[in-house]
């Protein structure tokens, strides 16, 4: 019911998962963050709009209009796959046409996660287990190099977050939890259905 709720509220179309599978072992099929998990999230991790969101594995955009609408903090959307990518951009025109404004605030790149350049405003990052550990590390490390540059505060937040994803946080990184947040309902007959944030200060 959330689903076709927030999607109707927001103009978009973000409902369903990607059809077929990717010919890589590293990139994993797309299917969007539940909404009632996303409620769940905000309820417990505040979101200021002058922090600066990277969504890997956007897909269709739904966390992007999500956060612009009810938070109003910027969003980058990472996505490889190009289909998906296009239906974000007509997400995001559909958006502006309900909303009635025009913000720069959401931005679509269809590139490897890996290969975008991490800007010294990004300061929030969102995985749901879009890609395979490896491609995790070279991300990861990629925002370590940004942190070099330009010192800041950043979080990672993983939704049903991998045991790879977190030993490697956990062992090899500097990062250090700073909260669970687990979905009511459906966290007692699956505990990955979670949010774990990592901060780095």
């Amino acid at each position: 019911m959330k689903e076709y709720y927030y999607d109707k509220l927001l103009n978009i179309k973000t409902r369903g998962e990607q059809q077929g599978f990717y010919k890589s072992l590293h990139y994993h099929r797309y299917e969007p963050t539940p909404y009632s998990a996303l409620e769940e999230l905000f309820k417990n991790y505040e979101l200021k709009s002058r922090d600066h969101v990277v969504d890997f594995g956007c897909g269709r955009g739904r966390l992007n209009f999500y956060i612009d609408c009810f938070f109003h903090a910027s969003v980058v959307g990472i996505e490889m796959d190009e289909t998906l990518f296009e239906a974000a951009v007509v997400n995001r025109t559909n958006y502006w046409r309900k909303t009635k404004h025009r913000r720069e605030g959401i931005v679509f790149h269809c590139c490897l996660a890996e290969e975008y350049p991490i800007a010294p405003s990004d300061n929030r990052f969102y995985f749901f287990n879009p890609f395979s550990v490896q491609v995790f590390r070279k991300v990861v490390n990629r925002i370590l190099m940004s942190l070099e540059e330009f010192p800041r505060d950043v979080d990672l937040i993983l939704y049903y977050p991998s045991e790879e994803y977190v030993y490697f946080l956990e062992q090899d990184t500097a990062f250090e939890l700073l909260q669970e947040v687990r979905v009511p309902f459906v966290y007692e007959h699956n505990q990955n259905e979670r949010f774990l944030i990592y901060r780095l200060e």
